[in-house]
């Protein structure tokens, strides 16, 4: 995949009318400082497109990136954060669980999970969520460059067995940092988009 262009397009609110799109859709969710900006960012090959935070929870809105005018990029609400309501979060919750039931052109969920902690009781019940709305989540296992080599394949193996999933469920790890990663997440798109086309 060669990123040609890439265009914010919609921007969705708490109160706001899901886009009735016409391209495939995929999907990122993980817990708010799991560097999801970040990894948005290395995808579109952009610098700073997504808004990167010192400060976590700061995506509280659906985002949707037009790429390539081939798919769409969707940037979901980090989950997690502590220092918003309870309120709030479950006003997130609730938008979260209405793009995944109701968008016709969603093809893939990617869930992001930190690979140098196991998975926390809010990542665990986003696997589960994911899984309910009818999706198998992709795993990526994000900050790949803080920890050695050879501690990858361990952390790989807790994050399966932290969530409960299958050993048919992949678990990419990427490092927004040095890149690790992106080609194969662009060539697991590649086959998303290529099996769309024959849907």
């Amino acid at each position: 995949m060669v990123i040609k262009s890439v265009n914010l397009e919609t921007v969705c609110g708490i109160t706001s009318t899901l886009p009735d799109n016409s391209l495939p859709e995929i999907a990122f969710a993980g817990k708010s400082n799991v560097g999801k900006s970040s990894l948005i960012n290395a995808i579109m090959n952009r610098k700073s497109y997504a808004r990167v935070s010192e400060k976590p929870g700061k995506t509280q809105t659906i985002n949707f990136y037009n790429i390539n005018e081939q798919f769409y990029l969707v940037d979901l609400p980090g989950y997690g954060y502590a220092s918003v309501s309870e309120e709030t979060k479950a006003k997130w919750g609730k938008m979260i669980e209405k793009y995944l039931h109701r968008s016709k052109m969603l093809r893939v969920v990617f869930l992001l999970i930190d690979i140098r902690h196991d998975p926390s009781a809010n990542d665990k019940l986003m696997y589960e969520w994911i899984k309910d709305q009818g999706y198998e989540p992709v795993i990526i296992a994000t900050k790949l460059d803080k920890i050695n080599r050879s501690q990858q394949g361990k952390q790989v193996k807790a994050i399966r067995t932290g969530l409960g999933a299958g050993k048919d469920t992949i678990i990419m790890p990427f490092s927004s940092e040095t890149k690790q990663g992106r080609e194969e997440l662009y060539d697991y798109i590649d086959q998303i988009l290529e099996l769309s086309k024959n849907e």
